[in-house]
């Protein structure tokens, strides 16, 4: 076989590979692993279900490989905020809206996370581990130094590190979870564009009084985030069981 035979191969290798993971991910975020079919996932993915098992062996492999494929995305996308040149508070200010982002617009790995959840409390999970060690303690080092340095540095007040980040993304968390509630309690459909535009701004802001130690550099940098940082599309239909429209 040539060379340029064997490139093509492995090229298109790969695509089918990648296939069957997109289609993996779409399925198992809407039923969960044990709700989940390899036939739908094959057929989602225009491939014969053996090779399914041909590149992956078995289903919990299958599950393994797309909860890893879009957790990479997830960190890696966070790390770029961790490492963009600016500030230690800025990073912070900018990190927040990014899970933010990320909450309202990645629906497959938020669904997996619940599902993941659920499965470590009933003692089911043998997977979180794995994505801690190789996603989220990563993410929680780099995120403690950079709060670490923004105290040392004389630009955050001088807390607890982790009651920031607290701060920073529980109430993005809070949020979306409370949406039903919100739903009954306010006037206003809490997935309403308008309305998140003013949630994701009013964190951000809330950030740059409550954490700095000089408030109006504080706002001054939230006002500068918000505006390089608009809110991306998004289908509310898939968030938390959003209303029919489609936002964009």
């Amino acid at each position: 076989m040539t060379d340029q035979a064997t490139h093509g191969s492995t090229d298109r290798s790969t695509e089918t590979r990648a296939r069957i993971l997109d289609a993996a991910l779409r399925e198992f975020s809407a039923n969960g692993l044990a709700g989940a079919r390899m036939d739908r996932i094959a057929s989602t993915a225009s491939v014969n279900k053996a090779l399914l098992y041909y590149y992956f062996e078995s289903k919990e492999n299958l599950y393994l490989a797309a909860l890893e494929m879009i957790s990479a995305k997830v960190r890696d996308r966070t790390m770029a905020v961790f490492l963009r040149e600016s500030s230690p508070g800025e990073r912070v200010l900018r990190s927040a809206l990014e899970h933010f982002d990320r909450i309202l617009t990645q629906h497959d790995f938020q669904a997996l996370m619940q599902q993941e959840m659920i499965r470590l409390h009933k003692g089911e999970s043998e997977t979180m581990s794995i994505l801690v060690k190789r996603v989220f303690a990563p993410v929680m080092t780099m995120y403690q130094a950079m709060l670490r340095e923004g105290i040392a540095s004389g630009e955050l007040i001088d807390v607890d590190w982790m009651q920031i980040q607290l701060a920073a993304l529980g109430a993005n968390v809070l949020y979306f979870l409370s949406s039903p509630i919100w739903r009954i309690v306010m006037p206003t459909d809490p997935f309403a564009r308008e309305v998140l535009e003013a949630r994701r701004k009013a964190i951000v802001e809330f950030l740059g009084q409550a954490i700095f130690i000089d408030r109006q550099r504080g706002a001054e940098l939230a006002k500068r985030v918000l505006a390089d940082t608009p809110m991306p599309e998004h289908d509310i239909r898939l968030i938390f069981g959003g209303s029919n429209e489609r936002e964009k």
